[in-house]
C-alpha cells in the first residue's frame, strides 16, 4: 500500500471514529433523557396513588412538577394556586407569567427548565403549607431531584428556601449562591423571592430582576467546573 493510499485510509478512520463517538453520546444522552422523563412520570403516578398526602381527596387534586428532565436549573416554589390546580402544571396564574418573563430577559425559555413546587397540590385559600405539609410531600420533591440532578436550584420563596436553608433570611441571601449536602451531595442553592411577592411590591420586583440577572454567569460557573473535573480526571486516567 503507498503512503497516499496509507494516509486516506487513516484519514477516513479516525473520521469513521469521530462521527461513531459523537454517534454513541448523541443516543447516550437520549437514552438518559427518556429514563429520566419515565421516572418523573413514575413520580407523578406514584403521589396520584398516594392515599397519605394531605390536601388530596381524588387524583387530579396533584399538581405535578413540569419540564425538562435533562434541566439545568430546577425552580421550586412552595405550593399550586387557583390556575395551577385548574390546568395541573406549577406557574400558570400571574405568578407564572412573570416567572416566564423573568426567564426571558436571561434568554432562557421555560421549556428548557423544570418547575416544581414543596407542596404538589393547592392547599385552602392559597394559605401557606403547614410544616407537616411540607415534610410529608418532601420525599417526592427529594426524588425529582436526584432524577434531573441540575446544577443548579432556584427556590422561590421562604418555604423552599427553608428546606435547604433552615435559619436564612431571605431578605439576607436572596441572589447568593450557596453550596449545601444534601444526602450526600453537593447542591448549588440560589434563593430568590417568590415572584407573587414580586407582583404585591415594587422593591421585591426589583430585586428579584436583579437577581435573575445573575443566573446565567452562575450556571456558566458550574458547567466551568465540570469540565475542570472532567479533564482532571481524563489525566489521572491517562496516568494509569
Amino acid at each position: 500500500m503507498d503512503k497516499q493510499s496509507l494516509s486516506t485510509n487513516l484519514f477516513m478512520d479516525k473520521q469513521s471514529l469521530s462521527t461513531n463517538l459523537f454517534m454513541d453520546k448523541q443516543s447516550l444522552s437520549t437514552n438518559l433523557f427518556m429514563d429520566k422523563a419515565k421516572e418523573l412520570q413514575k413520580i407523578r403516578e406514584d403521589m396520584e396513588r398516594d392515599k397519605n398526602l394531605p390536601l388530596i381527596s381524588k387524583p387530579e387534586d396533584i399538581i405535578p412538577g413540569d419540564g425538562n428532565p435533562g434541566a439545568e436549573i430546577v425552580f421550586i416554589g412552595e405550593a399550586g394556586g387557583y390556575h395551577e390546580s385548574i390546568q395541573r402544571k406549577p406557574f400558570v396564574g400571574n405568578a407564572g407569567k412573570f416567572l416566564d418573563q423573568l426567564l426571558r430577559s436571561i434568554n432562557i425559555p421555560r421549556e428548557s427548565v423544570y418547575i416544581t413546587n414543596m407542596v404538589k397540590t393547592r392547599p385552602p385559600e392559597n394559605r401557606d403549607p403547614l410544616p407537616e405539609e411540607l415534610e410529608t410531600y418532601s420525599k417526592y420533591l427529594d426524588r425529582e431531584i436526584e432524577v434531573i440532578q441540575p446544577k443548579v436550584i432556584v427556590t422561590l420563596g421562604r418555604f423552599s428556601m427553608g428546606k435547604f436553608l433552615p435559619t436564612a433570611r431571605i431578605s439576607g441571601v436572596h441572589g447568593k449562591k450557596f453550596v449545601v449536602k444534601w444526602e450526600d451531595k453537593d447542591l448549588v442553592i440560589v434563593p430568590m423571592y417568590h415572584p407573587a411577592a414580586a407582583l404585591r411590591n415594587g422593591e421585591v420586583m426589583r430585586q428579584i430582576r436583579e437577581d435573575f440577572l445573575k443566573l446565567p454567569s452562575i450556571l456558566e460557573e458550574m458547567k466551568n467546573k465540570e469540565d475542570e473535573v472532567g479533564q482532571l480526571k481524563t489525566e489521572q486516567m491517562k496516568l494509569v
